[in-house]
């Protein structure tokens, strides 16, 4: 009896954990990224509505919007509890896909362009719910560690396009219009199985949190290139169905193998508690990542002399008190709790808008259209789903990158974070140009480099906010600051890559004798399609890689310090940070 106790006590402890709420975050962000397979089942819309790719394309617009304008998650997020944020997110996604699938399957009558648009922008909408609900709350929960978390959540949302892709197959066949009734229901449900485990802990730093970290990203990788090897050899070989399904099954056992990490983890944590408190030593936590230290010591249970992070805490409060209007133009050092009005007019938050304007609204641009870059380049459909799973294999390899590289350069070499950006962005520039000059074979390289740069960018955006402006309004100002991504794919993809197609698609129709009404969908074919658009990209992301060197420049004194200071600084605040060693290992 006792010990079927013990048992239920410790499966309680296990499902209310920090390390199973990070393991369930992985799973509700390895479902978070459908809106990466659009390219996959944007031809069937095209087709079945008849729509022309500047139609197309404002679809694609729309998408986008849902996809990054999450200021009403946010909002939600700073007064409802997180369960309240995952449900409403679920329910928003399956509402959304499910009524597209309805229309492209023809079980609806064809809806307008607005109601069409509408159904996208709510299902892509869903995504920030599920990002403010787990992404945000892991933040907040491992304020240290920001940096690789944001990489690992990030990069099961990029790797969510290959992993949905390969369960369609297997349960669906090759038929692209099922995959949207996938993208319907399978988010919702994992949402709604993992809704309760999703809250925010007292922040309590492990000796060994950062090994962990790394543990989880290793079993990361291999599913990466597990989902690669799959992508090459579905080119090679045909694939019956009862290959896909075993190749859904490794997948699926991959997804949960980081669950035996959280277990791990979890039973140290229960076997500590256990312990009696003059056994558990409390540490002060390295300064920097990698830093540990060789002895260990007991941390100071309080300071003799001034405490200069009360002394700022009383300012601010003072500060609280007056008006935010008033505060707008007066706000704290970088680093600590902006406002949100004092976040969103600041220098700092204009120049990472325009950054991102440039750098995520080319990247969205290409990812949307590469479906009809592969076709109009002559590959042929089976191929161009596999540019859709390299992009989205290889956007988790550049999000995983940019979140633990950009860690290990902050931590050793005080390198800023928006100068990774510039380099990411680069990068960004020689992929748009491969496809304005394209090469036999160019567009598999041009999938890896757009998927790598396009998913380097989100965990960088993510994590200077949290470190310029704090984390107290994190769920507002990160979706807010995602917000200049759609308006650069409405500009770039919808009023310039999509028109530039149009018109070279009617050149050929009248060199060939045609009208618009002699065809049901606006096709263009050859190299000049997207020449002129992906050679402007190029240009407006190279500006954009300037911009982010500006403000590298502007935070370098501020990056030269120690940014997580505060975490550390007063033990038995709810924001401390401290060490916790197992004295069994001592």
């Amino acid at each position: 009896m006792n010990q079927s106790g013990e048992t239920v006590r410790f499966l309680i402890h296990l499902f209310n954990g920090r390390w199973f709420m990070v393991f369930a975050s992985f799973l509700i962000m390895a479902c978070a990224g459908a809106t990466y397979l659009f390219g996959t089942y944007s031809k069937d819309i095209k087709s079945t509505l008849g729509y022309d790719q500047t139609t197309l394309n404002l679809l694609g617009f729309f998408k986008d919007l849902g996809a990054n304008v999450g200021v009403m998650s946010g909002l939600i997020a700073e007064v409802t509890p997180t369960w309240f944020v995952l449900t409403v997110g679920s329910a928003m996604n399956f509402v959304g896909y499910f009524m597209i699938w309805l229309t492209v399957t023809g079980k609806v009558a064809k809806p307008k362009v607005w109601q069409m648009c509408l159904y996208i922008c709510i299902g892509a909408n869903s995504q920030n719910f599920a990002n403010t609900g787990a992404l945000v709350t892991c933040v907040k929960n491992f304020p240290e560690s920001r940096g690789v978390m944001l990489g690992l959540l990030k990069g099961y949302v990029g790797l969510s396009g290959a992993i949905m892709t390969q369960l369609y197959f297997a349960i669906y066949g090759n038929d692209s219009k099922s995959l949207i009734l996938l993208i319907a229901w399978l988010p919702a449900v994992v949402s709604l199985v993992f809704v309760y485990s999703i809250r925010e802990k007292k922040v309590v730093r492990q000796r060994n949190e950062l090994n962990v970290f790394y543990n989880f990203l290793y079993l990361s990788i291999f599913l990466a290139l597990f989902l690669m090897a799959m992508n090459i050899a579905e080119k090679q070989v045909h694939f019956t169905k009862a290959a896909y399904a075993a190749s859904a099954t490794i997948c699926c056992v991959l997804l949960f193998v980081p669950l035996t990490v959280a277990v791990k983890q979890e039973i140290e944590v229960w076997n500590m508690k256990k312990l009696p408190p003059s056994e558990v030593k409390v540490e002060n936590p390295p300064s920097r990542m990698g830093d540990l230290p060789g002895s260990l010591g007991v941390a100071p249970l309080e300071k003799k002399v001034g405490n200069p992070k009360k002394e700022i805490d009383l300012v601010h409060e003072e500060k609280e008190m007056k008006s935010c209007f008033l505060t707008v133009f007066d706000p704290p050092p970088r680093g600590e709790d902006y406002t949100i009005l004092q976040a969103l007019l600041s220098l700092d938050m204009i120049i990472l808008f325009i950054a991102t304007f440039c750098g995520l609204g080319s990247s969205l641009t290409a990812v949307d259209n590469l479906g009809q870059i592969g076709e109009s380049l002559g590959y042929p459909n089976h191929t161009v789903s596999s540019f859709v799973s390299l992009v989205s294999i290889w956007n988790y390899f550049g999000r995983v990158f940019s979140g633990f590289v950009s860690e290990y350069l902050l931590a050793k070499y005080k390198l800023p974070r928006p100068l990774m950006m510039t380099f990411v962005l680069l990068l960004s520039c020689a992929g748009h140009l491969l496809i304005a000059f394209p090469m036999p074979g160019s567009v598999y390289i041009t999938s890896i480099l757009m998927g790598f740069s396009f998913g380097a960018q989100l965990p960088l955006l993510f994590a200077i906010i949290s470190e310029l402006f704090g984390l107290k309004y994190y769920s507002t100002l990160f979706n807010c600051g995602q917000l200049a991504s759609p308006l650069g794919s409405y500009i770039l993809n919808v009023r310039v890559t999509g028109m530039l197609y149009d018109r070279e698609a009617l050149k050929q129709l009248k060199a060939r004798g045609l009208t618009r009404k002699d065809v049901k969908d606006l096709t263009c074919l050859g190299s000049q399609c997207y020449k002129l658009p992906f050679v402007i990209l190029a240009s407006v992301t190279f500006f954009g890689a300037l911009v982010s060197l500006g403000l590298a420049i502007r935070t370098r004194k501020f990056y030269k310090g120690d940014i997580y200071k505060k975490f550390r600084e007063t033990p038995g605040s709810e924001s401390e940070s401290v060490l916790v060693s197992d004295p069994r290992k001592s």
